[in-house]
């Protein structure tokens, strides 16, 4: 991919919605969080759950943009437009995807693609949660890093192949039955830990 056009979101977008796609001056960001959790101050009673907050009044001008838009003027053409905007999608690290998504990334059902159907393991001493040779089944078939037994699990190849990601209906599905987001910060959701990892 050279460019954020060469991907298919982009292009279903385009699809989905022509009008916008039309109008060249109509803006379609990505939000970028790397660094995002440096800024959120370590403390006892600091939550990163309630991370929203921080959030709300971006939403709101992205709300206002997509469904209300914006009078904007173009110096070079001289002429007033109608701008709309679309948030495409987010580039995090991973502690802030947890924080902004709502997801706990840390445990053995820390991966945010694998969910239930991961092989991460917990170390025999210390208990840390550890991932070691679950991302070859993302290559492709052929790749050779698939049968190599030395540098992976020691005699170990590759022969399965990652799950297709859920589409939109899918995680809905999963997540209709989870209690709503709760009020009390510090409680988790029922059959966190064990069905899911959403912590709102």
């Amino acid at each position: 991919m050279c460019h954020s056009s060469d991907a298919e979101a982009w292009k279903h977008f385009g699809w989905m919605y022509p009008n916008l796609a039309e109008e060249p001056c109509n803006v379609w960001p990505g939000f970028c969080t790397d660094g995002f959790a440096s800024h959120v101050i370590p403390n006892p009673s600091n939550l990163k759950r309630l991370i929203d907050v921080y959030l709300e009044p971006l939403i709101e001008e992205l709300l206002q943009l997509w469904h209300v838009g914006m009078r904007m003027y173009d110096h070079a053409t001289d002429r007033a437009f109608m701008m709309w905007t679309a948030l495409m999608w987010t580039r995090n690290d991973l502690p802030t995807y947890g924080m902004v998504s709502g997801w706990s990334t840390v445990g053995v059902m820390g991966c945010p693609v694998c969910i239930d159907d991961t092989r991460a393991f917990h170390l025999q001493y210390g208990r840390k949660a550890c991932y070691f040779d679950c991302q070859r089944q993302f290559l492709p078939t052929h790749h050779p890093y698939r049968r190599n037994k030395k540098t992976f699990t020691k005699n170990h190849v590759e022969n399965k192949i990652a799950r297709p990601r859920l589409t939109g209906d899918q995680i809905l599905d999963r997540v209709a039955n989870i209690s709503p987001a709760v009020e009390m910060p510090l409680l988790l959701p029922d059959g966190y830990g064990s069905d899911h990892k959403w912590m709102k």
